[in-house]
């Protein structure tokens, strides 16, 4: 008798097919940590339908430049063994949202200052207002810098915390 319920574990294929990726891509993904499948009686790859969640999780990561080490590092605060709840993917996301918060304005900064670095050709000069504002590297003497963004989205020197 045919049902209209879906099935609950998807082959590989199935969920290349759904999400949209190879399936090299979800060997990939499943050798880093990122999901994980089980292997059935004839050692054929089945996933839970809730992969396909975690999977766009993921691709949307990647697509807005989130390192995949950052997203396996969120990932695996939730439950392998089953299902998200809804209250676990709102954690997640209240969890994150500050991380990507800082990703968006630095996207938004760059967007609207880069047309003035045309001809700056140095980070340590006075019109740099993406990476010196108010040349700040001034105070710090004479030479080159290198600044980068720390995880609290504060200017930091490299080599000092």
């Amino acid at each position: 008798m045919p049902t209209d319920r879906a099935p609950s574990e998807l082959s590989v294929g199935q969920v290349a097919r759904r999400a949209g990726v190879p399936v090299s891509t979800l060997h990939f993904y499943e050798a880093q940590g990122l999901i994980q499948s089980h292997r059935t009686t004839g050692n054929q790859r089945r996933f839970p339908r809730s992969v396909l969640r975690v999977i766009a999780i993921i691709r949307v990561g990647q697509q807005t430049g989130v390192p995949l080490a950052q997203i396996k590092a969120r990932l695996e605060k939730l439950p392998r063994e089953r299902p998200v709840t809804l209250a676990e993917w709102a954690a997640l996301a209240t969890d994150w949202r500050a991380e990507l918060d800082e990703r968006i304005t630095l996207l938004t900064r760059l967007r609207d200052q880069l047309t003035g670095c045309i001809g700056c050709g140095c980070l340590s000069t006075a019109d740099c207002p993406l990476r010196n504002p108010g040349d700040a590297a001034a105070e710090e003497g004479p030479g080159a810098r290198l600044f980068r963004t720390s995880s609290r989205g504060k200017e930091s020197r490299a080599g000092r915390p």
